[in-house]
């Protein structure tokens, strides 16, 4: 088993937490990573993009000129994809980019990334994450002392008003509740800020 030091909010070590060797040895796998995340932004994807066909082009109704005796080529509607102002052809329509990849190797990817996270230090975890009165200077002096001032991921567990406003109203933290944990927000992330408790939902999920 690996230690992980536990810290109370001024940053002194108060404790320690057992680690399981599944968790903290377990392989990276950066294409396996690289597979999910691109898979999370795919679905983030809004796919509004929209081209006008004929359908949604008004006028044209009126051929622009008699078929034959002219001399010009024929033509029956002046909304043509040929003509300028005119419909589009095949052009991109709303549509959804999302798609899914099997349970296992996104826990895989997840396990793999947040294990990274673990060796490198990139994981601080508190006796418990709270503010007193949930002012953001309080937020800013926890993460100070923490030194986690860039990118910073911070879980909970529970819904915590105090803590939530003390969080939210810095720019490079990102408030995340545990079960939603994923793998973009786990690699995007320089620091993540946790609970004791916290860590032990995320071992239990991880170590299935």
């Amino acid at each position: 088993m690996s230690k992980l030091d536990v810290i109370n909010t001024n940053a002194d070590k108060v404790d320690e937490l057992d680690i399981s060797e599944q968790l903290m040895d377990y392989p990276e796998k950066p294409w396996l990573v690289h597979e999910v995340v691109k898979m999370q932004l795919a679905g983030r994807r809004a796919g509004t993009h929209a081209t006008k066909n004929r359908a949604n082009i008004s006028g044209g109704g009126k051929k622009p000129w008699r078929q034959k005796g002219t001399g010009r080529a024929r033509a029956g509607s002046s909304r043509s994809p040929l003509w300028v102002g005119g419909a589009t052809m095949f052009g991109p329509q709303p549509r959804s980019y999302a798609y899914k990849m099997p349970k296992k190797k996104v826990r895989s990817a997840l396990k793999s990334a947040f294990s990274s996270k673990l060796k490198d230090g990139s994981v601080k975890v508190f006796d418990k994450l709270a503010t007193e009165n949930g002012k953001t200077k309080e937020a800013a002096e926890i993460l100070a002392k923490s030194q986690a001032e860039r990118n910073v991921l911070v879980l909970f567990t529970e819904y915590d008003e105090k803590m939530i406003k003390a969080f939210r109203n810095i720019p490079y933290v990102k408030l995340l509740n545990v079960q939603g944990l994923n793998v973009y927000d786990t690699v995007h992330a320089e620091n993540i800020l946790m609970s004791q408790e916290c860590l032990q939902n995320v071992m239990e999920v991880l170590e299935k």
